[in-house]
């Protein structure tokens, strides 16, 4: 079997009194692209908030690269490479496209090789390029989306999450999004991603898990899924 990157064993969190996940398991091998979809309220983002410390798990465990993360801080998280890129994307929006990415860049593993990871993102995003004095905030959601998958990749992440991807984008920035998507994947970048939009996510993805309320349904190859009628009604909302 390929190595996993990111192993989450038995995960149970919430919020208060409630509780939204249910003794969840998923791995995202090195280099592949995992997708995690489900319904609406199915806990996705509880999911990911709970992998990278932004939610105490309450029980389960998660492991980078064989090591036992669960407890660390946030930031002691993405210090090691575990990077999430939250949905609303959540940018400094005062700040100008270069200071955001700055702020990217403040772990160790950030600073290090910085001109060739902005040589990087501006490839993937030229138009930040031409943008990089320009506040945030000025931005439109697709080139917003743009300055906050290219933040998450100024840390230098071992592993890219990312929570809803074409949330509130126009159709072509959907499209922008997504090819930016293959050619981090085709780069070997390690992703899982939560996307509302079940066929552009099956469509790149390597590998897919399927929940709901909280738990397992269901997980594998991403067209074979798709093509399950049960699954498309009862866990995908189609």
């Amino acid at each position: 079997m390929s190595e996993a990157l990111l192993q989450v064993e038995g995960l149970e969190t919430g919020y208060g009194a409630v509780q939204v996940l249910w003794g969840l398991s998923l791995h995202a091998v090195r280099g592949k692209l995992t997708v995690l979809v489900g319904a609406n309220g199915a806990g996705k983002t509880t999911t990911l908030r709970a992998v990278v410390g932004t939610l105490a798990p309450w029980n389960g465990r998660v492991l980078l690269q064989g090591e036992d993360v669960t407890r660390i801080p946030a930031h002691a998280k993405a210090a090691r490479g575990l990077v999430l890129v939250p949905e609303g994307r959540q940018l400094f929006t005062n700040m100008t496209v270069d200071e955001n990415l700055e702020m990217g860049a403040y772990t160790s593993r950030g600073a290090h090789s910085y001109a060739d990871r902005l040589d990087r993102v501006f490839t993937l995003f030229p138009r930040l390029k031409e943008r990089r004095k320009q506040k945030a905030g000025t931005f439109s959601g697709g080139e917003q989306q743009m300055l906050a998958i290219a933040r998450g990749l100024m840390t230098d992440p071992k592993i890219l999450l990312i929570d809803e991807l074409s949330l509130g984008l126009a159709p072509l920035s959907v499209y922008q999004m997504f090819e930016a998507l293959k050619a981090l994947k085709d780069s070997g970048l390690t992703v899982l991603l939560v996307e509302q939009n079940v066929h552009l996510a099956f469509a790149v993805g390597d590998y897919a898990y399927v929940i709901g309320e909280g738990r397992l349904f269901t997980e594998g190859d991403p067209a074979t899924l798709g093509a399950m009628p049960e699954i498309r009604r009862a866990y995908l909302g189609l």
